[in-house]
């Protein structure tokens, strides 16, 4: 497999140059989809059902007729282009709902997700050779865990040589189970340390750690250098859910950290791309991929400022055809510009989720379709 245009784009020197991307990135994505056109019958027979062919990308416009998938379909259907031995792994969504997604990625597709989180996290100043203690309020790894949060969390503390790792979450007989005391055990350990510590996990754990903390009178404040990096949203813990000013206000309160060193992070197991917030706490779109907004009702593309459903595109990966995919999440799409930051490509603003059930999607009866190309 020579996927050529995808290497180049991943090669960008400037991860967020949207404008100096974008003949590269529409070859990309052409190439990627004739791939999956090629070697994925049940593909194949989705874009043919909408009477569409890599072949009428023709312009950035054309990127909104691509079929979209919704992420609700590779919950219930597993399809890949290329046989699983030839699949360097295979990850899977949370299932918080009792369904994952099983996604396939290929050993150039991996490579090239290397180049690119090296890029933005060297452009977001995440990399130090200075050592750090990790709390990771996620799950710790298990063989039976090939979830894309818990592998992304782990591969979060080599922006640093790690001195050691904590998780919040630990495999027992029972199955996962929260160990918060022990967590606040560790960081009250490390407080003292000459090294700083850094927290990545999912929000929701970190404000239950920063509660408990408070509840027992801590007041830190850690080591220069120490980072709060969060991603994986709240889950099944919606009701929980405080804003982001609560959230930073108490991290900054208990363990003595700012604003200014917290990061969050979205990204998608179907969408393995790496939004990175600036110092503004809004998530650019890098080169690596493009967002369209749609209209909940008539899925027609939205212009900037408008809230819609999110539709993610990228020619990452070449195992599955994840090429575009429409998600469940509520957003808009706003001019780089207007953050200041320095950025200027556009960034995303998540606005929540909404259910698909409720949605008639472009890509609505695709399981009925694969069913008849298979039967």
């Amino acid at each position: 497999m020579d996927l050529r245009y995808r290497r180049k784009l991943f090669r960008l020197r400037d991860p967020y140059d949207i404008e100096a991307s974008q003949d590269l990135f529409l070859q990309a994505v052409r190439e990627n989809c004739a791939y999956h056109y090629a070697h994925c019958g049940e593909y194949r027979a989705i874009l043919e059902h909408f009477h569409f062919s890599p072949e009428t990308l023709r312009c950035e416009t054309d990127l909104a007729r691509l079929p979209a998938l919704p992420t609700a379909f590779f919950k219930g259907r597993e399809i890949y282009s290329m046989p699983r031995g030839r699949q360097l792994i295979r990850a899977t969504s949370s299932g918080t709902k009792g369904q994952m997604s099983r996604i396939g990625f290929d050993a150039g597709g991996l490579l090239c997700g290397l180049e690119m989180v090296v890029r933005i996290a060297q452009r977001h100043s995440l990399f130090s050779v200075r050592p750090a203690h990790y709390i990771l309020l996620g799950y710790k790894p298990h063989r039976g865990n090939q979830t894309a949060v818990t592998k992304t969390a782990f591969g979060a503390t080599l922006f640093t040589p790690a001195l050691s790792r904590t998780y919040a979450l630990r495999y027992g007989p029972q199955g996962y189970e929260p160990d918060l005391d022990g967590v606040v055990a560790a960081v009250r350990r490390h407080a003292d340390s000459a090294f700083p510590l850094r927290f990545m996990g999912f929000p929701s754990y970190t404000y239950f750690m920063l509660q408990k903390m408070e509840e027992q009178g801590m007041r830190l404040r850690l080591h220069r250098g120490s980072k709060i990096m969060l991603g994986g949203g709240w889950k099944q813990f919606y009701r929980q859910q405080v804003d982001k000013r609560t959230l930073y206000a108490l991290a900054e309160k208990v363990l003595g950290v700012g604003q200014e060193n917290i990061v969050e992070f979205f990204g998608a197991v179907e969408h393995p791309i790496l939004y990175c917030a600036c110092p503004n706490q809004h998530f650019h779109v890098p080169v690596y991929s493009r967002v369209i907004i749609r209209d909940v009702r008539t899925l027609a593309p939205l212009p900037h400022g408008n809230p819609g459903l999110v539709n993610l595109i990228t020619p990452m990966v070449g195992a599955t055809p994840v090429v575009s995919v429409l998600t469940d999440d509520l957003g808009v799409l706003h001019d780089g510009a207007s953050c200041g930051c320095g950025i200027e490509s556009p960034y995303l603003e998540l606005l929540g989720r909404v259910g698909l059930k409720e949605i008639k999607t472009c890509a609505a009866g695709a399981a009925e379709l694969l069913t008849g190309v298979n039967g």
